[in-house]
């Protein structure tokens, strides 16, 4: 964000300038693609004499005569390079380790950063003394509104964006959101009629009732209205590949760094990791652009030595899938394709290849599971490498810190002989003691390994069981990173999960498909759809705590007081007015949202005095740790290596900044990285970058982009339920809730703010949901009912507010192309969960945040074959079992209580018996598939289940007759009472 208005460089981020004559600099005038001099010239001296926006050819006369004036923005070249400014702004070409041979610290032993950033004073008092009168005045007259920028940006005559929204049609989209306020009338309409109609014979049951009722209607505004707006996004690739992959020319997409996380290997299978791993160094991208960093949490020497088979199986596999273009590139699901192989493969050579490929795969899973069968058993001793000296890692939780790179620019090439991507083991050091914070600090501990060797400006990361299913899904994430209309602002690019091993009904929602489908795209088009923990591409830049460049305005004190440092004195007039307690509270709050040092595209906006006070106030060691190498490659916001660093030492310093000690005293996992504090790591983090400022895009290619397994039994699938509730629970619980957090800054829109309230309160609508579901039995137990009898009006209210929760669901059906059998397995599984795992959530978080009681997680196995969905039929007992389970049977015995009473009663009876029945009936409905999945095997249920039902409603209904609780043991004057009220 200049605050000048000046336009900024689509190559650099500086300002563009003016020229000589006090003119706005314009390098092309074809299309006015805003660009600075320091860039033309070397897109020149490199041979590019084109626009990069338009393809027109540069006014070379023009160039020579100017003279730009640009603003000191980062500097991505050392400090002791004899022309800063001449080199500046370009390490995006920069993707591998720098060989200039110097040492980290200055003449004098300062660091190299520190020197940097003392060079921009010098650098801009020498900017005032050249500085023309005729200069500020054309900088003045031209002064463009940041609308009519983006407006000249996206105008079609300037340049084909490289993606484009797709609206959603008004014809689906409108009646849509008529239904919603339409419901929402009727619900106002309806609570008034049940608050004022209460019922006097049941008064419990109606009140307990209607606090349920209040309640979800409460939980739909907060799923439904952050969908008022729903999008779908379109990728041009061809596009992308014409701007930044001239034929002849180096290629000029951005650097990617992938992280995979595991930590027991014998719960995530090895083989499967080693797919995703070798999806990764297959995918459609250059070679030298690709980083894949394993992060074993575990230390196990299983997973290294599996890497180590990996990463000599990939010499064959990646030349293998590049030279046929196959697709996946994870040969365990592309050699278990049940489709036509020879599709669109015309090489004569490609039968023969892939049938000696398959063998060299079935070799490389016999070596693979050989070593899981080795391991299943540890020696007394511990485990020892193949030199004869012991594993590092042998004891889990106290243990140094290990990297080992595998593949790279300089390691083996793959069998054709080319270079293959880089392939990076790391291992944090761990020590009793610390506190390691689980996957959230594995995930931080990459990125600052990645950014010491490799600092790539954006980063993937994939759970160990997720494999990329697009070869191009990078790029189709460059479409939107890369533009420089809409990356500007940008924070990740999230993708659908997609899975693959789960049974064709889905009979436990593991796809997940109302929310990838429906939620997601309604909230990318608000400030973008949240993080889901896996298969996202990050700005590196935005993990650090920076805010975007194109900072929302904040409203301004008559202080002016400053957004990043809350001091006046740095960044307003010499004359101070006091500030009122109000103003004091908002420039605290946004200090806080704020976390990075400052936004270093804003430090040139400052004078001396100012940028000497913002320094002076801040530093880069408290908050991202003691590591000068680490320190510069934050400077670099287009990422590379820095030159300054010695490539022998970088090992050494990647072994410091994952040392157990590090995050101490600093920011990590507090205001920058992956934020602790909640099992559910991803919730969190995207919530503090929407809440600086930033947005997020979601991206739905055709082909999905990555495919992953789930876990398909019931237990296993609740207890994963269980985990990201009691991560929501811990959220709001914090002081991160999105009720409270960040309010001062105003740069969370309040619809996006209703999406995260509803993200970590909808643990606590098992509360009302187990009680509505425990109703129907009580109310045919007794005889009693939670509604009055039903006038014309009554009537008319509820079949209107059935009616609009049907067409609602409709209509979101059909704008959304979500199927029907999706959206009621989903809506059966909110039973399931809401009754079971979300309950358990809220009590062991009250439990953890209260109380100090932590609960400890296994990691959901994943399974390596599910052919047969085996694992679909298996039953784990558990507490989390119990509630439903109860649920079942006591609205069962209540559904024969009903009826054997009713029989006792009369004709007049059966009336009232319908609408408890029929709400009986809803509940055994919505937890059927959890009965099924109690009963066996599908189409194979035990006969012992059958008789044993037969029998205990046999049972129940002949004492229930024999009892009679309600009516046997009442007086004849009770009796003759009731008949009358009756009569009346």
């Amino acid at each position: 964000m200049m605050e000048s208005g000046v336009p900024v460089c689509n190559s650099c981020g500086e300002q563009v300038g003016v020229n000589a004559n006090g003119e706005l600099f314009v390098a092309c005038h074809e299309c006015n693609f805003s660009i600075c001099k320091a860039c033309v010239d070397l897109e020149i001296k490199e041979g590019r004499k084109l626009c990069l926006r338009c393809g027109a050819p540069y006014d070379e006369n023009s160039l020579d005569d100017a003279e730009v004036k640009v603003s000191g923005n980062r500097s991505t070249m050392a400090a002791h390079l004899s022309d800063p400014q001449e080199v500046g702004l370009h390490a995006r070409h920069i993707s591998s380790v720098s060989t200039v041979d110097s040492e980290l610290n200055d003449e004098s032993g300062n660091p190299i950063w520190k020197n940097r950033v003392e060079s921009w004073k010098d650098k801009k008092s020498k900017k005032k003394k050249a500085a023309t009168k005729a200069e500020i005045k054309a900088e003045k007259d031209n002064q463009v509104p940041s609308d009519q920028q983006m407006e000249e940006k996206l105008s079609p005559d300037a340049a084909q964006p490289l993606s484009a929204i797709i609206p959603i049609p008004s014809s689906k989209l409108t009646p849509y959101r008529a239904v919603i306020i339409m419901r929402l009338i009727i619900l106002s309409l309806f609570f008034h009629y049940r608050i004022t109609h209460p019922v006097d014979s049941a008064f419990g049951l109606w009140l307990t009732s209607v606090i349920c009722e209040i309640w979800f209607a409460f939980s739909w505004v907060l799923d439904q209205f952050p969908k008022w707006s729903p999008i779908q996004r379109e990728t041009f690739i061809d596009r992308l590949s014409a701007r930044f992959e001239r034929e002849g020319e180096i290629s000029q997409l951005a650097a990617v760094d992938f992280f995979v996380s595991t930590v027991d290997p014998l719960k995530e299978p090895p083989l499967i990791t080693a797919n995703t791993v070798l999806s990764i160094l297959a995918v459609d991208y250059p070679v030298d652009k690709v980083s894949c960093y394993l992060s074993d949490d575990g230390a196990a020497m299983l997973s290294f030595e599996s890497l180590v088979e990996t990463s000599e199986f990939a010499r064959k596999w990646v030349p293998f899938c590049k030279k046929f273009a196959i697709e996946p590139r994870a040969p365990e699901f592309y050699f278990a394709q049940k489709i036509d192989y020879l599709k669109d493969k015309v090489q004569p050579s490609f039968v023969k290849e892939r049938r000696a490929m398959k063998r060299d795969y079935e070799e490389f899973k016999v070596r693979i599971n050989g070593l899981v069968a080795k391991a299943q058993k540890t020696p007394e001793e511990g485990w020892t490498m193949q030199d004869g000296t012991s594993w590092p890692g042998n004891n889990t939780r106290d243990h140094p810190g290990m990297i080992q790179v595998f593949l790279g620019h300089t390691g083996a090439h793959d069998i054709e002989g080319n270079e293959l991507p880089r392939l990076v083991y790391v291992s944090r050091e761990k020590r009793p003691g610390y506190q390691h914070h689980k996957k959230a600090g594995a995930e931080n501990a990459l990125v600052r390994v990645s950014a010491v060797l490799t600092n790539a400006p954006y980063i993937l990361n994939l759970d160990c069981d997720h494999y990329v299913n697009n070869s191009k899904a990078v790029r189709e994430a460059m479409c939107f990173l890369m533009d420089p209309q809409v990356g500007r602002d940008l924070c990740y690019v999230q993708f659908p999960q997609r899975f693959d091993g789960i049974d064709r009904s889905d009979r436990y929602a593991n796809r997940n498909t109302v929310f990838f489908d429906v939620n997601m795209k309604g909230l990318d088009g608000l400030q973008g759809p949240v993080y889901v923990g896996t298969g996202c591409v990050f700005n590196r830049q935005a993990l650090y705590g920076y805010g975007p460049s194109s900072m929302p305005s904040l409203p301004k004190s008559s202080s002016s007081s400053c957004s990043w440092c809350g001091c006046c004195s740095c960044c307003c007039p010499s004359k101070k007015t006091p500030k009122d307690p109000s103003d004091v509270y908002r420039d605290a709050k946004r200090e806080e949202l704020d976390a990075a040092i400052f936004n270093l595209r804003e430090i040139d906006n400052y004078d001396e005095h100012e940028r000497s006070m913002l320094i002076s106030q801040m530093s880069f060691e408290k908050t991202f740790g003691l590591s000068s190498v680490f320190i510069e490659s934050t400077l670099m916001e287009n990422g590379g290596v820095p030159e300054s660093v010695n490539p022998a030492a970088l090992i050494n310093e990647a072994i410091h900044v994952i040392s157990c000690g590090y995050e101490e005293k600093t920011a990590w996992g507090k205001e920058i990285g992956w934020i602790y504090g909640s099992v559910t790591e991803d919730i969190l983090t995207g919530f503090k970058m929407h809440c600086r400022g930033w947005r997020s895009i979601y991206c739905m290619p055709v082909r999905p982009a990555f495919k992953g397994s789930a876990p398909i039994n019931l237990s296993d699938r609740l207890h994963q339920v269980l985990r990201w509730a009691l991560g929501s629970v811990e959220i709001f619980l914090s002081r991160h809730c999105p009720l409270w957090y960040g309010f001062a800054g105003g740069r969370l829109k309040w619809l996006q703010r209703l999406a995260y309230t509803n993200t970590i309160v909808y643990p606590f609508t098992s509360l009302p949901l187990i009680a509505y579901c425990t109703i129907p039995a009580v109310c045919l137990l007794t005889g009693k009912f939670i509604i009055p009898t039903l006038s014309n009006l009554a009537s008319t209210l509820f079949l209107g507010l059935f009616m609009s929760i049907i067409v609602t669901s409709v209509l979101e059906l059909r704008w959304s192309g979500v199927s029907i059998e999706d959206w009621w397995r989903n809506e059966q599984f909110w039973v399931i969960g809401g009754v079971s795992a979300h309950l358990f959530a809220v009590f062991q978080g009250f439990l953890k945040m209260l109380a100090g009681v932590d609960t400890n997680f296994t990691v959901t196995s994943k399974a390596a074959d599910d052919g047969e969905f085996g694992e679909l039929y298996i039953v784990k007992w558990t507490t989390v079992l119990i509630p439903p389970t109860t649920l079942i049977i006591i609205n069962l015995v209540g559904v024969v209580a009903g009826f054997s009473d009713a029989l006792n009663k009369g004709y007049e009876a059966w009336g009232p018996l319908f609408g408890k029945v029929f709400f009986a009936f809803w509940v055994i409905l919505h937890l059927y598939p959890f009965l099924k999945g109690l009963m066996g095997r599908q189409n194979r249920t035990p006969t012992i289940v059958v008789l044993w039902s037969v029998l205990l409603a046999s049972v129940f209904s002949l004492v229930w007759v024999r009892i009679n609780p309600f009516v046997g043991k009442a007086d004849n004057s009770s009796l003759s009472q009731g008949c009358i009220s009756i009569d009346c």
